[in-house]
């Protein structure tokens, strides 16, 4: 009779109670590093605007001058798409300079969120620091340049007498799930862009082809009968949920369940990396 089946069973035991320790101890770090990270969130902010400070020093306007070469390329882009298109500028102008602004923080905060740990290599490499804060780091400076940018908008608003009235207040929720998914975007990308550095531009040339992809320079309402496949494109649903309200349009609910499914396999899969890669970023960079 063999008795080395009962051993064979106890160590496997072990090995399995081990791997459910490590699995628990890895998300309770994960846990750890995003709760400091907030707490520490005036340094993020100290961060970031120290970012935009360097970015345009030595400049007269600053990043104004972002802001005024948006606000030219909207007047001709507007112009020029609404006599091609065939409507009305009064009409499509506010469409436009809303979805410039708004695409263009989505675009530049994706590309960025590729170097959100890399760009930091010196900070992560020198003191020990939550990551999370670096990717509070991104975003704001990101929110920053929004900030600025929104100017054209509200000038275009006033031009053109378009107000949303309190339906504005609807883009509120939709403001809070882009914050939670910048900060999950900034993590997911991050991570996997210190590992392998090649994805970055593969980012940048996907974030190119969803531009044309989703309704930016043309409206939805130009689809025609095909309007329904829109909620299938991820870009268009989350930029939907904050676009509408601040058109003072309807926004429908399948559009904003579509807005939400899109932000939980985001976060599920934010997550899974982000447990996985947190101890190694710090080799990677």
């Amino acid at each position: 009779m063999s008795l080395v089946a009962p051993r064979s069973t106890t160590h496997g035991s072990v090995l399995e109670f081990q791997g459910d320790m490590s699995v628990a101890k890895h998300n309770r770090l994960a846990v750890t590093d995003i709760a400091d990270g907030i707490r520490l969130w005036r340094l993020a902010w100290s961060l970031a605007w120290f970012d935009i400070r360097l970015r345009y020093r030595g400049s007269i306007l600053g990043p104004f001058w972002l802001t005024l070469s948006t606000a030219v390329m909207i007047a001709s882009l507007g112009v020029l798409y609404a006599t091609l298109f065939h409507i009305d500028v009064h009409n499509y102008l506010p469409f436009l300079a809303l979805s410039q602004i708004l695409w263009a923080f989505i675009s530049t905060l994706v590309s960025e969120a590729c170097t959100a740990f890399t760009q930091a290599e010196n900070m992560i490499r020198a003191m020990r620091m939550p990551l999370f804060v670096h990717a509070i780091r991104t975003m704001l400076r990101n929110v920053f340049v929004l900030a600025h940018n929104i100017v054209v908008v509200v000038v275009v608003d006033i031009i053109f007498l378009v107000w949303p009235g309190w339906h504005a207040l609807d883009a509120l929720p939709g403001l809070a799930l882009w914050t939670i998914d910048g900060l999950a975007i900034c993590l997911l990308l991050g991570a996997f862009c210190a590992r392998f550095r090649d994805v970055a531009p593969i980012v940048t040339s996907v974030m190119q082809i969803a531009f044309f992809l989703t309704p930016v320079i043309w409206k939805p309402e130009q689809l025609g009968p095909h309007a329904w496949l829109l909620p299938f494109n991820p870009f268009f649903a989350l930029m939907e949920v904050v676009r509408a309200p601040l058109l003072g349009d309807p926004l429908s609910g399948r559009t904003w369940i579509a807005a939400l499914l899109y932000s939980v396999l985001l976060l599920a899969i934010t997550w899974l990396m982000f447990v996985r890669a947190r101890r190694r970023v710090a080799f990677w960079v």
